[in-house]
């Protein structure tokens, strides 16, 4: 949520952030409402003014025997008091619209961010050499049937389209990969992890932006106003601290969480429908961070080293690359997507997402009123929040087997999951 000051302080300045987002979004309703509460306001402090003035002159003027006097001002303060009580809730319901209006606002794209939209990314760097195959490689959704490991069809008479079911050795890299993640995450990096619920509450997400603005790609409980489920572990880990003030040495948190994440992908019709690429329900580890706002910026860089270094110990290939100030999330200052190579996606291979790290300043902050003392008794400020996939499963398990293949259709295991898969190879199952 942004703060109510800029706008009203510096339009022109969140004018301009919401056209560098490609937002039609007006100001305009904001600035009125804000106007009518700073009438309302001004006439309320004058009464309760006039009032309190009011009451000591009736004492005195009924203590001088002037009675007639003392009822004129008793029945003007009376109409003071009735015109205060009406304004009221004529004021709650003008701070409820600000509030609303507010909640639909994304937040303000930073200056490091290059204009334009999906094409106009920048890459920041490369990582790894993608490999040089002597055979057509296969992509994900062929060598898990050829493998065993992957049913697509059943997936679909269980549940539906975009399901899937891992089968053998499947289902254990699956396993692997979040054993391993969390291990690296929790061991190398300092994080803590944590097991949250996958039901969260409205409130929880409004905290984190994925309410109101996003309600079509969620999956809502049938309870119309307690649970929907989790589209990534953002929404429950971010919010462990809502609604708190944190003392300065307890600010900086760390955490990382496997969930399984579900999302109706409203707005993706006809993309990526083939394998495991865009799944209504898929497996991530996630990475949140609650720090400082002079702090913010390094940890984001911080952030997105810990989940690249998921893809450098696997081997895999990728690329950093700064969004574009159109393509930058709803909540998002800043966003740096990880691309993992992809050999067998389209021709000749390509760079998909496969990890988004965004810092948001203090706009999911203030939507859950998580501030922080800069020192002891201090004024409370709020916290700044980041949080980014360390890293997805599925899409890590589909450019293992991509970029791991071999002529004869088996997958080498990375070396540092044959520890925790118990497998060398994933060989096709004898004929």
């Amino acid at each position: 949520m942004l703060d109510i000051r800029l706008i009203v302080d510096h339009p022109d300045q969140v004018r301009r952030a919401l056209e560098r987002r490609g937002s039609d979004i007006s100001i305009d309703p904001v600035l009125e409402a804000h106007a009518r509460r700073r009438e309302l306001l001004q006439e309320i402090e004058a009464l309760r003014a006039q009032v309190n003035r009011v009451g000591p002159q009736i004492g005195a003027l009924m203590k001088e025997g002037r009675k007639d006097e003392a009822t004129a001002l008793r029945a003007e303060a009376g109409q003071a008091s009735k015109r205060l009580k009406g304004l009221d809730p004529e004021l709650s319901a003008v701070e409820e619209q600000i509030h609303e209006l507010l909640l639909g606002f994304p937040n303000v794209v930073s200056d490091e961010a290059p204009d334009g939209g999906e094409e106009d990314a920048r890459t920041e760097r490369t990582w790894g050499e993608p490999r040089d195959f002597d055979f057509v490689p296969r992509d994900h959704a062929e060598l898990g049937k050829v493998l065993g490991i992957l049913d697509l069809e059943r997936a679909a008479k269980i549940a539906g389209s975009r399901f899937s079911v891992m089968l053998g050795a499947g289902a254990a890299l699956t396993r692997a990969l979040k054993d391993y993640m969390i291990d690296l995450h929790t061991r190398e990096h300092g994080y803590t992890e944590v097991l949250t619920p996958f039901l969260c509450n409205t409130d929880a997400f409004l905290g984190t932006g994925q309410l109101p603005k996003f309600a079509e790609d969620l999956f809502r409980i049938q309870d119309p106003d307690r649970f929907w489920l989790i589209p990534t572990a953002e929404v429950p880990v971010t919010n462990l601290h809502a609604g708190e003030i944190l003392e300065a040495d307890e600010v900086e948190k760390a955490y990382v969480a496997y969930t399984p994440c579900f999302r109706s992908e409203a707005g993706a019709a006809g993309k990526d429908t083939r394998g495991i690429m865009r799944q209504h329900q898929f497996d991530k580890v996630e990475l949140v961070r609650v720090t400082t706002p002079d702090r913010g910026r390094a940890v984001l860089d911080e952030l997105t080293g810990h989940a690249e270094k998921i893809l450098q110990l696997l081997e895999l290939p990728h690329r950093v690359v700064t969004l574009a100030s159109r393509d930058i999330g709803f909540g998002s200052h800043l966003t740096f997507d990880i691309e993992v190579w992809l050999p067998a996606d389209a021709e000749g291979g390509r760079y998909r997402e496969i990890s988004s790290c965004s810092l948001y300043t203090d706009f999911q902050a203030r939507r859950m009123n998580l501030r922080y003392r800069p020192e002891p008794k201090g004024k409370p400020r709020f916290c700044h929040t980041l949080n980014g996939s360390g890293v997805a499963i599925g899409r890590c398990i589909i450019a293992i087997l991509e970029n791991y293949q071999q002529d004869d259709g088996s997958v080498v295991v990375p070396e540092v999951l044959r520890d925790y898969l118990k497998l060398d190879v994933i060989a096709p199952p004898a004929r």
